[in-house]
């Protein structure tokens, strides 16, 4: 007879599986918002809406990390990776208003590394606990021949709540109105297929002290999503957002356009802030051309957020004085023709 085969023998490690879920069960505790009942590990989350709604809408966004992961595999840096990935569906569902109420995670590999999925889902729930967000659960998937050996993905989804008639959608953006922009830490999770060929090209020096201030241009590549949940949620308590986007694929000259009504135009100057160091050196090393990286990357902006004109100096205190860095970057116009709805010069 042939020798009796396992689950394992197969590639499939369940006490690996079971030792991770005990490994992020402290992790996870952090991030539990009252809504939430029961505990992690069920076959279902079980979440109420607050009744601090009167009429709630949910909002609901997906997202993974992209080709960063790429990054975090050769350079073997699994700790931030996570934060990326609760930041990429809260600012998105962040820019309609919703405050996040929960997140969900699929970790999918071909041989479980409990050590790295443990630093991996740490950043989840760091992310999580950061934007007020409970990691309610997940998939971990085990898949031995899906995958090449030491790399695994990663994709998240965030719902979050808002009150119907403060849904925040763009309709009342007029000409006049201004363009601020919040900085971002860095790439973000976007552009890392451009970063990473000229990365290849270029051959830079990775960990030379002092590229950015303390940090080395490795750090400065790496660095997570900044989270813009509590700073946007305290100032939809003090003025009116009229629209609000997350700069994510396509940067800056895609992503504004999609909370803009179509008779208008973002008009953006594009000396209004300064192009960080990272975004300097990704330009003149890959000499990309300035409106190839306005339409790729942020370049400095992570989140562009517009107001009445009469609101603009408040808007500006009042979320550099939660931490934020913002800077004034333009206005809104009225639209000729079919131009490009957004414009930098």
């Amino acid at each position: 007879m042939s020798d009796s085969l396992s689950y394992r023998d197969a590639g499939v490690d369940i006490d690996a599986g079971d030792q991770l879920v005990e490994n992020i069960k402290p992790f996870a505790k952090r991030t539990m918002r009252p809504e939430v009942l029961g505990d992690l590990g069920g076959f279902g989350a079980l979440v109420e809406i607050s009744k601090k709604y009167q009429n709630p809408v949910l909002v609901s966004g997906t997202d993974g990390v992209g080709t960063k992961l790429k990054l975090a595999f050769d350079w073997d840096k699994h700790d931030t990776v996570g934060i990326d990935l609760v930041a990429m569906s809260v600012n998105d569902i962040l820019v309609q208003g919703a405050e996040p109420l929960f997140f969900l995670d699929y970790f999918a590999c071909g041989k479980l590394d409990v050590a790295r999925a443990t630093d991996v889902i740490k950043g989840i729930a760091q992310g999580c606990e950061e934007s007020g967000c409970a990691l309610i659960g997940g998939e971990t998937a085990e898949m031995p021949g899906m995958y090449p050996e030491g790399e695994y993905d990663l994709a998240g989804f965030a719902v979050g709540v808002v009150e119907k008639d403060q849904v925040i959608n763009g309709r009342s953006i007029v000409a006049g109105d201004v363009v601020l922009g919040l900085a971002s830490n860095g790439a973000h999770s976007n552009g890392y297929s451009l970063v990473r060929k000229i990365i290849a090209r270029d051959n830079p020096d990775l960990d030379a002290a002092g590229f950015d201030g303390d940090k080395t241009l490795r750090e400065a590549i790496i660095a997570p999503t900044r989270l813009y949940v509590k700073p946007i949620l305290a100032a939809l308590k003090e003025f009116t957002i009229k629209g609000m986007a997350h700069i994510t694929g396509g940067g800056i000259t895609e992503n504004v356009p999609r909370v803009l009504p179509e008779n208008t135009v973002a008009q953006i100057d594009a000396a209004s802030w300064e192009l960080p160091k990272l975004f300097q050196w990704l330009q003149q090393a890959g000499n990309v051309e300035a409106q190839e990286m306005y339409r790729t990357f942020n370049c400095g902006i992570g989140m562009v957020v517009i107001v009445a004109a009469a609101d603009a100096d408040k808007a500006q205190a009042f979320l550099a004085a939660q931490g934020e860095t913002v800077y004034r970057l333009g206005a809104i116009r009225e639209r000729q023709g079919d131009e490009h709805q957004t414009q930098v010069a």
